[in-house]
């Protein structure tokens, strides 16, 4: 049988004393936590460790002696012994080490008479033969990190393993640890202590102001709920249309996060800590990064420097601006300068239609329909523009608003520049959804008579494809139906091609703009930055080092922590984050790309909700 000993290393060099601890239960290992320096008075000690027991909610017994003689103390060995007599235990454990040497000495005592606590393992009928195996540990270390099990490891397996109640007996061991060095008692003890109270006394300040700060926060969240409660706010419309702009949705994000960090419930889980750290960085990171894209654009005319850059793409420039104009702020002319680019866009998207109108690329088109699908999104340009034009007084006001929410965070930010995409291509969208409307009933038409050829029909109610006998009119019919959708097939194909290309591009950029709001809503930041600069603190596992082998000498290891992968800390610790758009494979992209289906914001259509 071998005896393992966890023994931290900041008790190598302690005095003569009693060894505090706790055995694991349930396997044949004892964890050190501190040592009781000589001279001490048991009654105290006993006072002591019930008062620690009731204060970390663990089984805290003296496990033995600890003897690292000096001049004057010959007699120390045969002392200490004596003492199990007053501490009963199982098995005393003997640990002594002499000065200019590495190893230790340990005897294990055995008392035949004594029961051994429960958790305790029971005696052996040899115990000078007994093995023993002395496994170092750093204390502060084993104490701050968190072990988390290993690949393909199952939970049920994980909490009954040694090394698991080895750092959970250490970490709970905390208050401990902290007990201040500079604080004379009636006992003395060698374990990690905190390094300085300046730091303690910082860090206590700060607790004590983020409570009220935490309450004024949560008062603020609770009358924006009421607010949001009303009942005008809950109507089909008003909640149709916000859940489709990303700054509502960011807002309400944002809302519930800030809800998490308020809460005055303490975290009890690791989990529920690391998520609230991530969340208040990531919440911190948002707002500076904001206010760093403010100070970045009114500094230097940066903004001005943007304008001349728009200038030449639009079909104005700044100079030809209404002289009313020329005395406000570079930002309008940013603005105007938008909603010149807009124009030109309308400008570009009228001359494809003339060349959609015509033969493009040579391709011979169905003259008829070629002329009334132009003229009909010719229409819809044109009220467009007029759109545009009907918006320009309102441009000063849009500004200010809009310059105010880089103050909410970058992500807010930029779910105004998405909202801005989506209204301003709004037309493209119109675009796409006729086209692709008119091109899908086609590809449904042909599909459901191309079944009628073939003597088939599609069962609604089964969902599945059934035999049918057709008359000699349904044929005829059929085939001349068939004849006509498949010659004005290719002139709605390329007109849904066309605005179905335009329609990607826009969310394509809406996609890119989503895509930094989730990095920087989802992305761990606390779990990140511990894993980069206090690896120790996210613990994969342990490798052990041999520290020494002498003959005659129980063997020494050093039980050192390997960290958690960044690539799994990144995944375990993601904060989840909405979505605003359905999660679509590539297969089922493409399919109904090809069969004319609505992409994103639409929701996709279930399986067998095939029209016939």
């Amino acid at each position: 049988m071998v005896l393992k000993i966890f023994f931290p290393q900041c008790c190598n060099r302690a005095d003569s004393g009693l060894l505090v601890g706790r055995w694991v239960p349930g396997f044949d290992s004892v964890v050190v936590l501190a040592v009781i320096h000589y001279p001490f008075i048991p009654g105290q000690v006993k006072k002591y460790l019930s008062e620690m027991q009731s204060a970390i909610q663990l089984e805290l017994t003296v496990l033995g002696s600890w003897s690292m003689p000096k001049d004057g103390q010959e007699g120390m060995d045969s002392f200490l012994k004596d003492l199990s007599t007053i501490f009963p235990q199982g098995r005393w454990l003997q640990l002594s080490r002499e000065l200019g040497k590495r190893g230790f000495a340990c005897q294990v005592i055995g008392r035949d008479a004594a029961v051994p606590p429960r958790g305790q393992p029971k005696e052996g009928g040899d115990d000078e033969k007994e093995k023993v195996i002395f496994i170092h540990y750093d204390q502060r270390k084993v104490m701050l990190s968190h072990l988390h099990p290993a690949h393909g490891q199952e939970p049920a397996a994980e909490g009954v393993s040694e090394l698991r109640l080895v750092f959970q007996t250490v970490a709970q061991s905390q208050p401990l640890f902290f007990l201040d060095k500079y604080d004379d008692g009636p006992i003395k003890l060698t374990h990690w202590q905190s390094e300085g109270r300046e730091a303690s006394i910082l860090v206590e300040l700060i607790k004590q102001a983020s409570v009220p700060m935490c309450l004024v926060l949560t008062w603020l969240l609770s009358l924006w709920t009421q607010l949001r409660s009303i009942r005008v706010l809950n109507m089909w419309p008003v909640r149709f249309v916000s859940s489709k702009l990303s700054t509502c949705v960011q807002l309400s994000h944002r809302t519930e996060h800030l809800q998490t960090i308020s809460s005055p419930r303490r975290a009890q889980q690791h989990a529920d800590f690391m998520r609230k750290a991530n969340i208040f960085v990531s919440f911190l990171v948002d707002i500076a990064l904001g206010l760093l894209l403010i100070s970045w654009l009114y500094r230097e005319n940066r903004i001005g420097r943007l304008a001349n850059t728009l200038v030449p793409v639009a079909d104005v420039s700044v100079h030809t601006l209404p002289p009313a104009l020329s005395k406000k702020p570079v930002c309008l002319c940013v603005l105007y300068s938008a909603r010149d680019i807009v124009l030109h866009v309308a400008k570009e998207l009228q001359e494809l239609l003339q060349w959609l109108m015509g033969a493009p690329a040579g391709l011979k088109m169905n003259r008829a329909l070629d002329q009334v699908l132009g003229r009909f999104f010719l229409y819809h340009i044109h009220l467009w523009i007029s759109y545009i034009h009907l918006l320009s007084p309102f441009i000063e006001m849009i500004l200010w608003y809009v310059g105010l929410s880089a103050c909410l965070g970058l992500t807010f930010a930029l779910s105004v520049v998405s909202d801005i995409v989506a209204l301003l291509t709004f037309h493209i969208y119109c675009f796409y959804v006729y086209g692709a409307r008119i091109y899908c009933l086609k590809i449904y038409g042909l599909s459901s008579l191309w079944r009628l050829f073939r003597g088939k029909k599609w069962n609604v109610l089964r969902q599945r494809v059934d035999s049918c006998s057709y008359d000699l009119d349904q044929l005829f019919i059929g085939t001349l139906l068939f004849t006509i959708l498949l010659f004005l097939l290719p002139t709605t194909a390329l007109y849904y091609l066309v605005f179905t290309l335009l329609r990607l591009g826009v969310v394509l950029l809406q996609g890119f703009i989503h895509l930094m709001i989730d990095i920087i809503n989802s992305f761990p930041l606390f779990a990140g930055g511990l894993r980069l600069f206090r690896p120790y603190r996210l613990a994969e596992g342990v490798k052990f080092k041999v520290l020494c082998e002498e003959p005659g000498m129980s063997l020494h290891l050093m039980m050192e922590i390997n960290p958690l992968k960044l690539s799994t800390a990144v995944q375990q610790y993601r904060i989840p984050t909405y979505s605003c758009y359905p999660k679509d494979s590539w297969a089922a992209l493409c399919k109904k790309l090809f069969v004319g289906d609505l992409i994103y914001p639409w929701t996709p259509l279930h399986k067998g909700s095939k029209e016939d």
